[in-house]
Parts: C-alpha cells; structure tokens; sequence
C-alpha cells in the first residue's frame, strides 16, 4: 500500500519532520536535493522553503511548484523503502 504525508513541519535550514500514514515520523534534510535539483532552484530561498504544504495527494508541495514524492520522503525520513515498492523476495525476509 503506498505511504502518505499525514504532516509536515519545517524545522530549521533545509530540514522538515515529517509524520506518515504509517505511524512513522522522522527529520528529512532536503539539503542536497534543493543545492543539486534545477527545478529545486526556488528553494534556495529560505522564505520559500518554509511554505511547504501537503497538496490535495498529499505530496509535499511549495508555491513555485515543485513538489515531492511521498516515497522519497519517506526514504529521506527514515532511511527505509516503503514495503509496497520492495521485491517479493524482500517483503518476506
């Protein structure tokens, strides 16, 4: 079953905590992503940042429209892959 943003909060920096679906939480640093991603440029900008809201998805989203996967997020957060997007194999090991 795919994972979902049920809250997002910015910390400080490039930095967000985020709450899933799934009961998990955990502090995604967006750092790198928005210093390497072109479309990421608008987030540079501090003030721009901190307007992430989670769109009707939800996904992460900012105003300038760029957004962000819930799977990535997830990832970023926990430093885990969803279970739905593991192999068969992994699932049961």
């Amino acid at each position: 079953m795919p994972i979902t943003v049920r809250a997002v909060e910015y910390l400080e920096d490039f930095r967000l905590r985020l709450t899933f679906d799934s009961g998990e939480s955990g502090v995604a640093d967006l750092a790198e992503l928005v210093r390497t991603t072109p479309r990421a440029t608008p987030l540079r900008d501090q003030d721009e940042f901190r307007r992430v809201f989670l769109d009707e998805w939800p996904t992460l989203a900012w105003p300038c429209g760029f957004d962000l996967a819930p799977e990535y997020a997830y990832r970023l957060a926990t430093g885990k892959t969803p279970a739905w997007q593991l192999p068969p194999m992994a699932k049961s090991a």
